[in-house]
């Protein structure tokens, strides 16, 4: 149990960094005046050159893959409020939620997992919804005219 608690503390401090550097850089681009009105020249700029366009899809994608392991997970160890991770993934950052998660998990790890613990319909439609969501940005993406 002690290793449990070490481990989930390291993916604590892995949040905590994660938080610093991608709010940092957050803070900086809307901070400039444009507010959250300067999302879609966020969006924009994520797509200005084969570069920016590779980091865009892979975080899109490890983002959705995090989000089905931590539902299907979340459930099967009886986590709560497993959607809370994956919305604060969309929200925040999926590098400061997923060790988040991996945190929950890790406090969690010490009791047997539910085999009755699945995901339900609500699940099914916020991950198919999520899996749109990807989709959408990952078509922006292709389509925005190159830097």
């Amino acid at each position: 149990m002690r290793q449990n608690r070490q481990l989930a503390a390291v993916y604590g401090l892995l949040a905590v960094i994660a938080l610093v550097l991608t709010w940092s850089q957050n803070l900086a681009y809307f901070g400039g005046g444009g507010g959250l009105s300067a999302f879609p020249a966020f969006l924009r700029d994520a797509a200005v050159n084969p570069a920016s366009r590779s980091v865009t899809f892979d975080i899109a994608l490890v983002l959705y893959a995090a989000a089905v392991w931590m539902v299907f997970e979340g459930r099967r160890r009886r986590i709560p409020f497993v959607w809370a991770y994956v919305i604060g993934g969309l929200l925040v950052a999926i590098s400061v939620t997923l060790p988040l998660f991996m945190a929950a998990r890790e406090l969690k790890s010490g009791a047997a997992p539910e085999i009755e613990g699945r995901p339900g319909l609500l699940d099914g439609v916020g991950l198919g919804g999520l899996a749109i969501l990807v989709v959408g940005l990952c078509a922006f993406v292709l389509k925005a005219p190159a830097g």
